[in-house]
C-alpha cells in the first residue's frame, strides 16, 4: 500500500509527468490532491499497470480526488525551453488549475523548480511510494495517450498508436522515410544515430 502523504497536516498535491522521453507530441503533467485518509490498494506507478487498469483508475481518481488537473507543454515550447524546463512548466500549469490551493507539493523524480512559495519535495520513484504521485502519473499518462492516439489517426505511418511517440525502431524508420511532422520535437536527436540530422 502506498503512503497517503509526505507532509504532516498540509494540503498536499502530488505531481508527475508523462512523455518526457518521446520524440513527438506534447509533454503532459498532472497534479492531484487526495483526501488525507485516502486509501486505494490498486493505485500504483502507471508504468506497472495495464492500459485497461490505468483507465479504470483514472475514473476513480477523478471521482475521489479533492482536486486534480492536467498541464500541457507543446513540442514548440519544448524546443524553446528544453524538456526538463518543459516538464516543470507542465507541472506548474497543472498546479495553476487546481480548484483547491495546495499547501505543499511532492514530485516524482529528483528535480523540480519550486512552485510559487510552497514547500516542495522531490521523491525518486515517488509514483511507487505515494498515492497522490501515483494518481498524477496515471492521469498524465492516460490523457497523453488519448492525445497521441488522436494524432496517430492524422499520421498513421509513425505507429504512434503503439509507441505513443517514444523512440522505437518503427518510429525512427518512419521519420527516415517520411520526414517529420509538426508534432516532432526538433531539438531531439530524432534518428538516434548521432550522425544524420535534418535541415529545418
Amino acid at each position: 500500500m502506498l503512503k497517503s502523504h509526505y507532509y504532516e497536516g498540509l494540503i498536499e498535491a502530488g505531481c508527475d509527468e508523462a512523455g518526457r522521453g518521446c520524440l513527438a507530441g506534447s509533454v503532459y503533467a498532472a497534479a492531484v490532491i487526495l483526501p488525507s485518509d485516502y486509501q486505494n490498494e490498486l493505485l500504483n506507478d502507471s508504468k506497472k499497470l495495464t492500459a485497461k487498469k490505468r483507465y479504470a483508475l483514472r475514473g476513480e481518481i477523478e471521482r475521489d480526488a479533492i482536486a486534480w488537473a492536467v498541464g500541457i507543454v507543446t513540442p514548440e515550447e519544448i524546443d524553446k525551453i528544453n524538456i526538463l524546463n518543459a516538464s516543470f512548466l507542465a507541472m506548474h500549469r497543472a498546479l495553476d488549475q487546481l480548484q483547491v490551493r495546495p499547501e505543499a507539493v511532492i514530485v516524482d523524480g529528483n528535480r523540480f523548480k519550486p512552485y510559487q512559495d510552497l514547500p516542495s519535495t522531490t521523491i525518486v520513484k515517488g509514483d511507487g511510494k505515494y498515492l497522490s504521485i501515483a494518481a498524477a502519473s496515471i492521469l498524465a499518462k492516460t490523457y497523453r495517450d488519448d492525445y497521441m492516439l488522436s494524432l496517430a489517426e492524422e499520421y498513421p505511418q509513425y505507429d504512434w498508436q503503439s509507441n505513443m511517440g517514444y523512440p522505437t525502431k518503427k518510429h525512427r524508420q518512419a521519420i527516415l522515410e517520411h520526414g517529420i511532422t509538426p508534432y516532432h520535437r526538433k531539438s531531439y536527436n530524432l534518428l538516434g544515430d548521432g550522425q544524420l540530422s535534418f535541415d529545418f
